[in-house]
């Protein structure tokens, strides 16, 4: 089909239309502050890339600083724009964690701003349609609502779909251990994913981060953790190829992993990586555990494999405060 993006005219009436709808989220009693004005250039810039850039692309884009849409979208301007990885008509899939019933600031989940703010950039770039979505461990409407996300999505423009048992496909997943998994399909079929995990420490896998946030896909996570985890996130991430990862370390949950349900188990750290290759992604996000990507095995396995870098010398990461 055609790509035709959206004017600038069409772009600013979309953030206009839901910049009202998040300061309004369950349990975010600080939204106010995790969000900006309207900014016409940086706005632009999310869509189109950074103009200013001389040197090429980086290869990750690291922001640290507040409001949080700042972050973000300062974030997707460096590594090239949203519209380097959603042309106009295309069907696009956002993958938060939202593993439990958890608001915002207990940092189990995604933070419904990061969400909101990739969905609009999404829409500013021409998307046919923008969903979100996620196979959580409590039942899939309360934990959309207790998050934050549900209202924040609603207010972007995107819409949130229950993964339904009957969208799960059995598919043939290369790599040896996985063989066959029910997936769910959409996330097989739609022209892009994005995968938007929050930084949290678990027990099965040290951390979990962008390779392990796409166990959601499945509805048999059992036989993952049977057949071993590193390996088979990697398969699984290897079979689903996700275009884009931003990672969320807004907070982090340090402890009581993966649901945590205690502030003391939260840092602050008002940060957002972006990325293509999300093996790179989950390395960095290492560091800010004070950890290496070894302490993470399912990295390892990942590069191992040939599905990113786990190794970021030489690599051109960009780090920006906002």
């Amino acid at each position: 089909m055609a790509r035709r993006p959206l004017t600038r005219a069409e772009f600013l009436k979309i953030l206009a239309a839901g910049a009202g709808g998040i300061v309004f989220l369950r349990g975010s009693e600080d939204a106010l502050a995790d969000l900006a004005g309207a900014d016409d250039d940086l706005d632009q810039a999310a869509l189109d890339g950074d103009a200013g850039r001389a040197a090429g692309l980086p290869y990750m884009t690291v922001v640290h600083g507040t409001p949080i849409d700042v972050n973000v979208k300062t974030a997707i301007a460096k590594l090239g724009g949203m519209r380097r990885f959603v042309g106009s008509g295309d069907d696009v899939i956002i993958k938060p964690n939202i593993c439990a019933a958890r608001e915002p600031q207990l940092a189990a989940t995604t933070n419904p701003v990061v969400v909101a703010t990739l969905v609009r950039l999404a829409r500013g770039a021409g998307a046919r349609r923008v969903r979100v979505m996620d196979n959580p461990i409590s039942p899939s409407p309360t934990c959309y609502s207790v998050s934050g996300i549900a209202s924040a999505v609603k207010a972007a423009g995107g819409s949130m779909q229950v993964m339904s048992a009957a969208r799960y496909k059995t598919y043939d997943v290369p790599g040896g251990k996985l063989k066959r998994q029910p997936v769910y399909r959409d996330m097989v079929e739609c022209d892009v994913l994005i995968n938007v995990p929050i930084a949290k420490q678990h027990g099965s896998t040290g951390l979990t981060l962008a390779g392990k946030n796409l166990m959601g896909c499945t509805s048999d996570r059992g036989r993952m953790h049977n057949l071993g985890l590193s390996r088979t996130i990697a398969e699984l991430n290897a079979f689903l190829r996700p275009d884009l990862t931003v990672l969320d370390a807004i907070r982090i949950l340090v402890r009581n992993g993966p649901s945590g349900g205690s502030l003391s188990d939260v840092r602050r750290k008002d940060i957002v990586i972006a990325c293509k290759d999300w093996v790179a992604t989950d390395a960095y996000a290492t560091r800010l555990f004070g950890k290496t990507p070894g302490f993470v095995p399912y990295i390892a396995a990942a590069a191992k494999m040939g599905l990113g870098k786990a190794n970021l010398s030489g690599l051109n990461i960009k780090k920006y405060e906002v």
